[in-house]
């Protein structure tokens, strides 16, 4: 039986956003500590006028999703469609045994929505009236033909930029949805419109924008104190000892060896202590807090498992890659004949021209634990750019 609920998230989870460049889709980026996702499901669930949360996500999304949402308290996700439309008009069909009174239609890639947003819509929700924030449009706007000239100049008074949350009555705006199915239209107003609603704009946020580009993250990250534009340097150290084995992993190359690196992963040295340093560039915290040695699920694992989490980090804050550059320290095995390879293995994994990254070995001259072929040690620098 269905209980009494009177108003329920449902958050757009199911597309691939990967305009902000990357291979993770834009809301399981993370942000200030937590995947955006997670940020926009914490502005509905932590809201006094909100009873449930529901997410739509992508079919390929479950483990990403399963880890977004850490332990917050939501119902189960549902899957989406080919098109925006088509996943909202599933995640509402999914609702039918709840029978909220209304619902919010939230984009996840909106995760910093204020909780005077959310209240301002919803209480411009009534029988047959939607309701979504907006942004009066400052700029003169024009109207311009197909070969690039202008046409008309438009009132700009009559023109706002529309957010999300779209509230609705909930029975209002499923029955919209399944009448429209097949259909295209821009945003869930235009489907409520196309059905004879009205829909009442209320003041946006400025702060209130969409993730879609890496600029976008940079210009929520300088909200926690980052630069718009500006050059951080990180560096990162780590060795490992030998032990019983065949080859030692260096940089994403099996090197033949005469005995093994001894580690939790596959203890590639230079890997860690480029992931390190490009953390440490990025103002967060060190490989053994993301990748704990205590964790079975890093045993054995390829290194590069790391590298790409902090690739991932530094997309969610705008940030690029502007030159990487790895020492290993060792008396044997020789660097010199793979310098090349572990040259292209490195930009490969970061997505990077090999131009940009420079590999050397060097000895201790006989000193020290390295210098009695005891292990291997690494150092690297990382310069990135933000913003």
């Amino acid at each position: 039986m269905a209980q009494d609920i009177g108003t329920v998230a449902l958050i757009v989870s199911a597309g691939r956003g990967h305009r902000i460049g990357g291979e993770t889709p834009k809301q399981y980026l993370p942000l200030d500590g937590h995947a955006i996702l997670y940020q926009s499901i914490v502005a509905f669930l932590s809201h006094e006028q909100v009873d449930v949360v529901r997410v739509v996500i992508h079919p390929d999304d479950e483990k990403l999703y399963d880890r977004a949402i850490e332990d917050l308290d939501i119902l189960s996700p549902v899957f989406g469609g080919a098109e925006r439309q088509d996943s909202v008009r599933l995640g509402l069909q999914s609702l039918q045994e709840l029978d909220p009174e209304r619902v919010l239609i939230h984009d996840a890639a909106r995760p910093w929505v204020s909780g005077d947003v959310i209240a301002a819509v919803l209480d411009a929700v009534h029988p047959g009236q939607g309701a979504l924030p907006g942004l009066a449009m400052t700029d003169t706007v024009k109207s311009v033909t197909a070969e690039g000239f202008v046409k008309d100049t438009l009132e700009r008074g009559e023109i706002w930029c529309a957010q999300t949350p779209q509230g609705f009555m909930f029975g209002d705006i499923l029955h919209a949805h399944l009448l429209t199915a097949g259909h295209s239209f821009s945003d869930d107003a235009e489907v409520a419109e196309s059905n004879g609603m009205k829909i009442k704009i209320v003041r946006g946020d400025p702060e209130n924008i969409k993730i879609t580009h890496p600029r976008d993250m940079a210009r929520l990250n300088t909200q926690d104190g980052y630069s718009m534009s500006a050059t951080r340097v990180g560096c990162g150290f780590d060795v490992h000892r030998f032990g019983i084995g065949e080859l030692v992993t260096l940089c994403g190359i099996d090197i033949p060896f005469n005995r093994s690196l001894v580690g939790h992963s596959d203890a590639d040295v230079g890997y860690h202590a480029l992931t390190d340093a490009l953390l440490g560039a990025a103002g967060k915290d060190d490989i053994g807090t993301y990748f704990p040695p205590s964790d079975a699920r890093w045993k054995d694992i390829s290194s590069d498992i790391f590298l790409r989490h902090a690739v991932e980090l530094l997309e969610s804050i705008g940030a690029k890659i502007e030159n990487v550059d790895v020492t290993i320290i060792c008396e044997l095995p020789r660097i010199g004949p793979h310098r090349n390879a572990m040259r292209e293995q490195v930009a490969k994994c970061l997505s990077i021209d090999p131009g940009r990254v420079n590999i050397k070995g060097t000895t201790t001259e006989k000193l020290g634990f390295l210098g009695r072929e005891e292990g291997i040690a690494a150092q690297a620098i990382a310069t990135i750019k933000i913003g």
